[in-house]
């Protein structure tokens, strides 16, 4: 078994990134999965590794893809103006699921949130993904809130 480094995404993972995030019964139905990639991720992308407070990262074992998750670094003024790590779209490959892979990966994004001041830490997962819930409540994660999403068309 390789070793898995947890770093920061380039451009080039971006293909096995969009295969990760269309690995299942959601991402199947609104991910893109082409040789190039669909235009929106590169710009997305873009966007995403020139802003500082956000970081698109990957588990990366022997330059194979086998993770991805997206940390956002939210300022605020609640909690006495305590900083946030969102974690977003986090997917762990089919084959990796059950070997620990995804509970160090989301250890690494929690220490990545400590050394930049969070004060908290947050996530959202689908109310259709019940092993998600259980694996994030084992970490530790409390589902305190509920959600709620406005998808926006295109104008």
């Amino acid at each position: 078994m390789q070793q898995v480094i947890f770093r920061p995404a380039r451009r080039s993972d971006l293909p096995a990134i969009v295969a990760l995030l269309a690995e299942d019964a959601l991402g199947s139905q609104r991910e893109v999965v082409s040789t190039p990639p669909d235009p929106r991720y590169l710009s997305a992308f873009e966007a995403i590794a020139a802003d500082p407070n956000q970081m698109l990262a990957v588990a990366d074992e022997g330059e194979e893809v086998t993770g991805t998750l997206q940390i956002s670094f939210l300022p605020g003024l609640a909690r006495k103006g305590a900083w946030r790590g969102q974690i977003e779209a986090v997917r762990v490959a089919a084959s990796r699921r059950g070997s620990g892979l995804g509970q160090r990966m989301l250890a690494w994004a929690v220490a990545e949130c400590r050394a930049r001041g969070c004060g908290l830490v947050q996530l959202t997962s689908d109310k259709s993904r019940t092993d998600a819930h259980r694996f994030y409540e084992r970490l530790g994660f409390l589902a305190s809130h509920e959600g709620y999403k406005l998808a926006l068309p295109p104008a």
